[in-house]
């Protein structure tokens, strides 16, 4: 709940460059592998994605367009689970049907997997 205060703090003064820093104080938090596999995604979003805010959603680094949050990665050690998990949040255009994936297990970031993910966010803020 704390955490979440902070965040609600922080996107009231609306500012990208702390919204930034608190994610980057998150990635350099976690531990290996989640570590690694956070800084490629972040720059993988950012880099693609640059329209996106960057910003901690639960304690956890998330990407924002229009104040509301489009995607999010999970630590696999802070839940206690055996993979990471990259997610998106209903505000994602990823419809397809009746049913769709809105969230990804993550044990390594190789090219095959950041290709898919570069796909699924170009879809995502579409």
């Amino acid at each position: 709940m704390k955490e979440r205060a902070k965040e609600l703090k922080a996107e009231a003064r609306a500012n990208k460059k702390e919204g930034e820093r608190d994610v980057l104080e998150k990635i350099a938090e976690m531990q290996e592998p989640d570590k690694t596999m956070t800084k490629r995604l972040h720059e993988i979003i950012t880099t693609n994605l640059p329209d996106l805010w960057s910003k901690t959603w639960y304690g956890m680094p998330a990407y924002a367009k229009d104040g509301k949050v489009v995607c999010f990665f999970q630590s696999a050690q802070k839940f206690k689970s055996r993979y990471a998990t990259f997610g998106f949040s209903d505000q994602a255009n990823l419809d397809h049907g009746a049913m769709w994936p809105t969230a990804f297990a993550l044990k390594e970031l190789t090219a095959v997997e950041e290709k898919r993910i570069g796909a699924l966010l170009k879809k995502a803020v579409s």
